[in-house]
């Protein structure tokens, strides 16, 4: 897994970290086109890591490596880009902005100890970025704040400060004030050092640190006037960054490289090490609490799989974020992979099986982009590939064989928008089992259903982007091809009223032939009522042995519906006569005429459509809760009540059909500008208005 020759790798430096007190782990969050990606490259590059900047145009950028990345310029998947600082190793976690590719956010968000939020100084903040601060703020990760393109014509540094600070709160504040010739920025003043033309922004910092200081006394002897050295200052101010309760801002401009040497150093005396971030729940296998991991390099191995990828040259390739000891080449490991055990999720559909066996630390590196450094070592708090880990998914916990133990996966959200999905050919059918499971072990974000009331193999994706991606990869990585199609909603059937019919099933054709005769009243039962099967035969006109055949000819027919080819729920049968032959009688011809009663007894009723409804919960910004609320109305949802969430969130319940949720997920993020979200879980089905009856049945028949 040794980098491959090229250009653009570390220039030399030692990615090897000494202790994890030397390491920063830096990841990168913001919307798409804030300047994530192009800001890495040129800390890079002034870190001497590579020997110039590339650009996103040029398809030259460390982080923009896949294919579809540099065809679409558009950043689908994390990428760890190390650099070396004033003897600090600093790995920078590049991370899509599009909302789509939560789930590469959460994960860098998990390898990390501080988020760095990249906001355009041309670009208001968005809904999206306030609601990912606030998830931050919840786990209590530390965050700073960068301000990018400040070289373009309609930056506003001061402007774009302000509405951070108005969506983030009053602790976040600039530790510098970009110096300007003209339009172009030539510098950074530091407000650290005094400057009488800034002294109320530098109050307002210096206040704003010591706030966080050991030393009780600092804040009155600076209110006295005593002068509070830089040192003491740089001291507190990384212990407020660490308690994750002031946050720092950079002004920086990517072009020029204005302010990113002062990024680096912030990163290095600023940020918190592994050491002073708080690691995951610990737990064994079997769910019981373990002690508590504290980044010993000596200690007991725990480590976790942040992302699995797929190579061309070595196969499968897991990035990992050591927690406690040293991992080595060729090192024996447990891997545990529980994610039902903590999120209880069905089962049905499910990608990530449980699972716990041994395996074997194949080659180790230091990721680099799409290269890979070879590692001799990886020290707790740091970050690696293993190549080769053939068991382990994205999510697993790494450790030792004699003590396992269980790291309690992030959280993702729900991937809410469907996508069924048919292979092209017979070859791709025979491959698309495998393919879909390898990519599930790489992207916990994505479920896969095999419905058995549709027959539909169901992609269930975080949005549009997500779902293209993933079809991308079937083709590119697992030379597998597939159609999309039409998704279906499991529906239900039932009598609308009562009916009568007889089942005859009478054929003749040499030797033993078919014969059975049976006379069925059918009638609806309220909702839940099941299925309830009598006999009112009189007279043995049905044999006693062939009644169970009618039932159960009823029971298939059920199954297969009897208008658009749902099953059928809510109903009691009731057999009342019918005629045998002693000879030409047998199980199946009763089982055929059950069936065929039950057929003609549809014929003569009406037969209701019945549609699933969920119960609903969506949180939106409070000035998106009348459209949010009309929308809900147009898709035929029961309106439950309001709740405040915060400050300036509402959550609405609804009660809403499924055939109306089918692209929800889409059409809920694009009226919120990303804000809003939703979860769903089944509630009851009810019979569906007739003018949509007729549409589903035409379609599905």
């Amino acid at each position: 897994m040794a980098d491959k020759a090229g250009g653009r790798r570390t220039a030399g430096q030692d990615l090897g970290a000494s202790s994890p007190d030397r390491i920063r782990n830096v990841v990168l969050v913001g919307p798409g086109g804030s300047g994530k990606t192009t800001l890495v490259e040129t800390l890079l590059a002034s870190a001497g890591a590579i020997p110039r900047a590339g650009t996103i145009a040029e398809k030259s950028t460390v982080c923009d490596f896949e294919e579809s990345e540099r065809a679409h310029e558009r950043f689908i998947s994390l990428a760890i880009a190390p650099v070396v600082h004033r003897d600090t190793k600093i790995n920078f976690i590049d991370t899509p902005g599009y909302a789509d590719f939560v789930g590469e956010v959460r994960a860098g968000l998990r390898a990390a100890d501080c988020a760095l939020f990249v906001i355009a100084a041309s670009e208001a903040v968005d809904d999206a970025t306030s609601a990912l601060w606030r998830e931050c703020a919840e786990v209590g990760m530390p965050r700073a704040v960068v301000i990018t393109k400040l070289d373009q014509t309609r930056a506003d540094y001061d402007g774009v400060l302000a509405a951070a600070q108005a969506a983030f709160g009053d602790k976040v504040l600039p530790l510098y004030v970009p110096l300007r010739d003209g339009a172009e920025v030539t510098g950074l003043l530091d407000l650290m050092v005094d400057d009488h033309d800034h002294q109320d922004l530098r109050g307002a910092l210096i206040e704003g640190i010591i706030e966080e200081s050991e030393d009780e006394t600092l804040m009155d002897r600076y209110l006295e006037g005593e002068e509070i050295s830089h040192d003491t200052l740089t001291k507190d101010l990384e212990k407020a960054v660490a308690h994750a309760s002031f946050h720092p801002v950079v002004p920086v401009c990517s072009i020029s490289g204005v302010g990113c040497p002062e990024l680096l150093d912030l990163a290095v005396d600023g940020f918190p090490s592994p050491l002073e971030h708080a690691s995951p729940e610990v737990f064994t296998p079997a769910g019981a609490e373990a002690e508590p991991i504290n980044g010993d390099p000596r200690g007991t191995l725990v480590a976790e799989v942040v992302k699995t990828s797929s190579d061309q040259y070595v196969g499968r390739v897991s990035l990992v974020r050591v927690f406690s000891w040293t991992l080595t080449p060729d090192a024996p490991v447990h891997v545990s992979g529980h994610f039902t055990s903590f999120f209880s999720l069905d089962s049905q559909g499910s990608i990530h099986e449980d699972h716990d066996e041994d395996e074997k630390v194949g080659s180790l590196s230091y990721p680099f982009g799409r290269h890979h450094v070879a590692a001799e070592a990886v020290i707790a708090g740091d970050l690696g590939a293993i190549g080769k880990l053939s068991r382990a998914e994205t999510g697993d916990t790494l450790s030792s064989i004699e003590e396992p133990r269980v790291l309690k996966p992030w959280s993702m959200p729900e991937p809410l928008l469907p996508v069924a999905i048919v292979a092209k050919s017979k070859a791709d059918e025979d491959k698309l089992s495998q393919a879909l499971s390898r990519l599930g072990a790489e992207d916990p974000s994505v479920r896969v259903e095999n419905n058995p009331e549709t027959h539909q193999l169901v992609l269930w994706t975080m949005g549009e982007a997500h779902a293209d991606v993933l079809i991308s990869r079937l083709a590119d990585r697992y030379s597998v091809h597939v159609e999309t199609e039409p998704f279906l909603v499991s529906l239900r059937e039932t009598f609308g009223n009562q009916g009568k019919g007889l089942g005859r099933h009478v054929k003749q054709s040499g030797g033993h032939g078919q014969y059975a005769v049976c006379h069925l009243e059918v009638e609806p039962l309220p909702e839940g009522g099941g299925f309830e099967f009598v006999d009112k035969v009189v007279g043995g006109a049905v044999p006693r042995q062939f009644i169970p055949s009618v039932e159960k000819g009823v029971r298939a027919q059920m199954e297969r519906g009897v208008r658009a080819g749902y099953p059928m729920v809510d109903l009691r049968v009731t057999l009342t006569d019918g005629k045998a032959h002693a000879v030409d009688s047998s199980d199946m011809a009763f089982q055929m005429a059950g069936s065929l009663a039950l057929r003609e007894a549809a014929a003569a009723a009406a037969v209701t459509l019945l549609e699933p409804y969920d119960v609903v919960a969506v949180v939106v910004p409070d000035d998106h809760i009348g459209a949010t609320m009309s929308d809900l109305s147009a898709r035929r949802a029961r309106l439950l009540g309001t709740d405040k969430v915060g400050d300036d969130r509402t959550l609405i319940n609804a009660e809403v059909p499924q055939t109306e949720l089918v692209r929800y997920a889409v059409d809920l993020r694009s009226s919120t500008h990303g804000a809003g979200s939703f979860t769903r879980t089944f509630g009851h089905y009810e019979p569906m208005p007739e003018d949509v009856a007729r549409t589903v049945a035409t379609r599905d028949r």
